[in-house]
C-alpha cells in the first residue's frame, strides 16, 4: 500500500506537466496583443491538463515523401488547418508542418500499440510453447494461468455464444480480449519520459505551473519507452475493433448460412409485405449500429475513468493547500482500484458482446 500512494503522489505530480509545446503558438498570441499576464500564465490550467494527457500526439516525425512548410515561409498553408496537433516547432522556434498524404508521424497510442503487441507476444509465445510440448501435464502456475484464461474464452464466451465456430472466429474472440485488457491496464501507469522531467524540474526549481517544456525537453526514446496513455480511449482504435466484429457479423452469415444469408438476414416468420422495410434495417443497419455501440460503450468508459482521475488529481494544483493532496490521493486510490475493474470488465464485455453479435448471423431466427 504505501508504494501504491508513492506511485499516485508521483502520478499526481506529472499532471503539472503541461501540453508540449508545438500545441500552443505563443508568438501568435504575442504578436496578435493577447498575451497573458505573468500571473495568469503560471496558473495552473486544468483543461489544458485534460487535453494534454487524453489527447495523442507525435513522438517521432515521420512522413515520407511530403513537404515541410514552414509558417513564416507560407502563413496560407496554417490558416484553417484541421490538424493542428501535426504542426511542429523546430529548435529556433519556427513552426511547420507536413504536406501530403502520407503522413506516419509516430504518436504515443501508435507507440503504445507496439508495446501492447510486444508484451503479447512475449508472454503469450513461450507459455504456448510449453504447454504444447505436454498438453497433460501443468508446466507452471504462469502456464496454469494462460491456460485457464484462454479455456474461459474459448469455451465460456466464443462457443458458448456462436454457433460451432471455426478457429478463426475463437482466435479473434481470445485476441481482442488480450489486447484491450493490456491497453486498459497499461493505460493506468503514468509516461516515464514526463516524470523523469517532473524530477528533473522539482530538483532544479525550474518547474512552474502553467509553464509548457521547451521543445526536445522531453527524451522521444523515454516516451517511445513507456508513452503512458491508454490505447482505447482514441476513437480509432475503437472503432476498428468494432468495425472487425462488424465485418465478421457479415463474413460469418454468408459462411454459415450462404447466400440464404441475404434474406435470412431478416427473422422467419415475417409477412413479405415488411421485408422492404426490415430488411435494409436488419442487414445494414443493425450490424453498423452494433459496432457504433461497441465503438462509444469501451471508448466513453475507458475516457471517463482518466477524467475523474485527472480531475482529482488537479485539485490539489487547483487549490494548492496542505490537506487537499489527502483527499486527492484518497479519492485517486479508490478510483484506482475501480479503473482496475472496469479495465477487466470492458475488456469481457467488448468480447462477450461480439461473440454474441457474430453468433447471431450464424444462423436465422
Amino acid at each position: 500500500m504505501p508504494k501504491r500512494i508513492i506511485s499516485l503522489i508521483l502520478f499526481a505530480a506529472t499532471l503539472a506537466v503541461p501540453a508540449h509545446a508545438e500545441e500552443v503558438d505563443h508568438s501568435a498570441l504575442a504578436e496578435s496583443g493577447h498575451e497573458k499576464p505573468a500571473q495568469e500564465e503560471h496558473a495552473f490550467d486544468l483543461q489544458a491538463t485534460l487535453s494534454h494527457h487524453l489527447m495523442d500526439s507525435v513522438i517521432i516525425e515521420w512522413a515520407p515523401f511530403c513537404k515541410k512548410v514552414y509558417k513564416d515561409e507560407d502563413p496560407e498553408a496554417f490558416a484553417n488547418d484541421p490538424f493542428r496537433r501535426y504542426t511542429f516547432k523546430d529548435e529556433s522556434g519556427r513552426l511547420y508542418k507536413y504536406e501530403g498524404y502520407l503522413q506516419l508521424h509516430i504518436t504515443r497510442r501508435v507507440a503504445m500499440m507496439f508495446i501492447v503487441a510486444a508484451l503479447m507476444l512475449i508472454i503469450f509465445i513461450p507459455a504456448a510453447n510449453k504447454i504444447s510440448s505436454n498438453p497433460l501435464r501443468v508446466q507452471s502456475r504462469f502456464t496454469g494461468a494462460v491456460e485457464g484464461l484462454i479455456q474461459y474464452l474459448r469455451k465460456d464466451v466464443a462457443e458458448a455464444n456462436m454457433h460451432h465456430p471455426t478457429p478463426g472466429y475463437i482466435g479473434y474472440i481470445i485476441t481482442a480480449f488480450i489486447f484491450i485488457l493490456f491497453s486498459n491496464l497499461l493505460g493506468l501507469f503514468p509516461p516515464f519520459g514526463e516524470m523523469i522531467l517532473m524530477t528533473k524540474q522539482l530538483i532544479t526549481g525550474a518547474h512552474h505551473l502553467g509553464n509548457h517544456p521547451a521543445p526536445g525537453e522531453t527524451d522521444p526514446a523515454l516516451l517511445m519507452l513507456w508513452p503512458g496513455i491508454t490505447v482505447t480511449g482514441d476513437i480509432a482504435v475503437t472503432m476498428s475493433l468494432a468495425a472487425i466484429t462488424t465485418i465478421l457479423i457479415w463474413v460469418a452469415g454468408f459462411h454459415y448460412q450462404g447466400f440464404k444469408f441475404l434474406w435470412h438476414a431478416v427473422p422467419d416468420g415475417v409477412p413479405w409485405l415488411l421485408y422492404p422495410l426490415l430488411w435494409p434495417i436488419e442487414f445494414i443497419i443493425g450490424p453498423l449500429a452494433k459496432g457504433f455501440a461497441l465503438t462509444i460503450r469501451l471508448l466513453a468508459n475507458m475516457t471517463a475513468g482518466h477524467v475523474l482521475l485527472l480531475v482529482i488529481a488537479g485539485f490539489i494544483f487547483q487549490f494548492q493547500t496542505w490537506w487537499m493532496p489527502l483527499i486527492s490521493v484518497t479519492g485517486m486510490t479508490a478510483l484506482y482500484v475501480l479503473e482496475l475493474l472496469v479495465a477487466l470488465l470492458q475488456a469481457f464485455i467488448f468480447t462477450l458482446l461480439s461473440a454474441i453479435f457474430i453468433g447471431l448471423s450464424m444462423h436465422r431466427h
